[in-house]
């Protein structure tokens, strides 16, 4: 019999979902917005601290197009993105008809890197336009250089949205990623740490930025007895269902972040005795990675895609690194600051299976293909 397949990052079940889902289906609350929608918002302004307020959505996508709004980027404004991420960053800068400016990685955490982030801001001002905007990536659950970024972006001026969407949990000195910013975004995509089926979460300084989140994401509705409209909206609520799921996922968000540590640590075990690998670690201990996805570096691009390749003859998913976006055919045309390190991370890196529900056999499974691998090379 074939084994079961091993996916890369797969979200289960707590057991806790059907309450709620129930509550919402007697109380006939089976559209958009609703009491576990308040409930869920609640639950995660209590875990970033109530200095933040949380707008739940149907999509972290939805939420940096929203936190790009709230900032006031128009068309032909120019917004600097990571390049080293999911394309979903940056494709929200093109909803507003804005300029994405594409920035390097830096090789410790692999997310945007200080110097050429401080180089593109300079040479975009010296041209005439200043960015309205930095998107940041924890990439990978990993936190960027927090304090070199946010130095970088106080000095000009510019304000960061900081993309938490694959970092729930992860945190730098201490405090949560997704709270640096002047807004934070989250994914309950069905592959992270915890999920709402799909949706997403904005999270803003302010009732006030929060309410106006919450007016853009349900069609900019007047208050009138009518229906008005003086502002353009979006139908960017998260479902009372769908928070229903995240109610019942949050329960065991902290032992799902557990669970993925645990992973990091078999992976480490293996990997310390195989040379010429790379694995992707915390760089020092004010940086703490929720280790949503655990990544190695290995020697070459056939190196990769040949391992690769010898997890998907054992049915188990593993994929290469984001494909920057500054080599995407969509966004190739925009400018871009840096050198080839998210290049060189993209050709030669991998990402491991590392779902919260990896059982002991998947890990054997998994060590297996790996130990055998490197014994042929």
């Amino acid at each position: 019999m074939e084994n079961k397949r091993i996916y890369l990052s797969l979200s289960q079940e707590s057991g806790y979902e059907q309450e709620y889902i129930d509550r919402a289906l007697k109380s006939n609350w089976i559209t958009s917005g609703g009491p576990n929608v308040d409930e869920f918002e609640n639950e995660l302004q209590n875990y970033f601290g109530n200095e933040n307020f949380v707008a739940a959505l149907n999509s972290g996508t939805a939420a940096i197009h929203l936190a790009l709004i709230l900032l006031g980027v128009k068309a032909d404004d120019e917004v600097i993105c990571q390049s080293m991420t999911f394309s979903a960053s940056a494709n929200p800068i093109l909803y507003q008809n804005a300029h994405p400016v594409f920035v390097d990685s830096e090789i410790e955490t692999w997310n945007i890197c200080p110097k050429n982030l401080g180089i593109a801001i300079k040479d975009r001002i010296s041209k005439g336009k200043k960015p309205k905007a930095i998107i940041a990536v924890h990439l990978y659950g990993m936190p960027y250089q927090v304090d070199q970024v946010h130095t970088i972006a106080d000095k000009y001026g510019i304000p960061i949205i900081e993309d938490s969407a694959e970092a729930l949990g992860s945190n730098f000195k201490g405090k949560q990623c997704g709270s640096f910013g002047a807004y934070g975004v989250l994914s309950f995509n069905g592959n992270k740490i915890i999920t709402t089926s799909s949706g997403g979460a904005l999270i803003s300084k302010s009732k006030e930025t929060k309410d106006k989140a919450v007016f853009f994401a349900t069609q900019s509705k007047d208050k009138a007895a009518h229906y008005q409209h003086s502002e353009i909206g979006y139908n960017y609520r998260m479902s009372n269902i769908c928070a229903g799921i995240g109610l019942g996922q949050m329960k065991v968000l902290n032992d799902n972040i557990y669970s993925r540590r645990n992973n990091h640590l078999f992976y480490k075990d293996i990997f310390k005795e195989i040379k010429n690998v790379e694995f992707f670690d915390n760089q020092n201990k004010d940086f703490v990675s929720n280790y949503w996805l655990n990544t190695i570096l290995l020697k070459t691009k056939n190196q990769r895609e040949s391992l690769r390749l010898a997890f998907e003859e054992a049915n188990i998913e593993s994929r290469p690194l984001w494909k920057p976006m500054h080599l995407q055919p969509v966004f190739e045309k925009y400018p871009y600051y840096g050198n080839k390190v998210a290049e060189e991370l993209f050709e030669k890196g991998l990402c491991l299976p590392s779902g919260s529900n990896l059982t002991a056999d998947d890990k054997s499974r998994i060590k297996e293909v790996i130990v055998n691998f490197f014994k042929r090379i």
